[in-house]
């Protein structure tokens, strides 16, 4: 199972994908608020998303699971 992690702490302000979306390695997959930045969050691998382990609102640390993609 491939993964999208957080690459920072922060708030996820927004998930721009669902499940059953295909995905392409550099497409954004969420948005994340760190000291009052967006910064986008980018799939490092292609694939399906399979499941989304986080919701608008949710704290992350760096290395936290945000997407499963098969």
């Amino acid at each position: 199972m491939k993964q999208v992690c957080s690459m920072m702490a922060g708030v996820v302000i927004e998930i721009l994908v669902k499940p059953g979306d295909q995905v392409s390695e550099g497409t954004d997959v969420a948005i994340l608020e760190s000291m009052k930045m967006q910064l986008p969050v980018a799939s490092s691998e292609s694939g399906k998303v399979e499941e989304i382990k986080v919701t608008g609102g949710d704290f992350v640390n760096e290395g936290d699971l945000i997407i499963t993609l098969s």
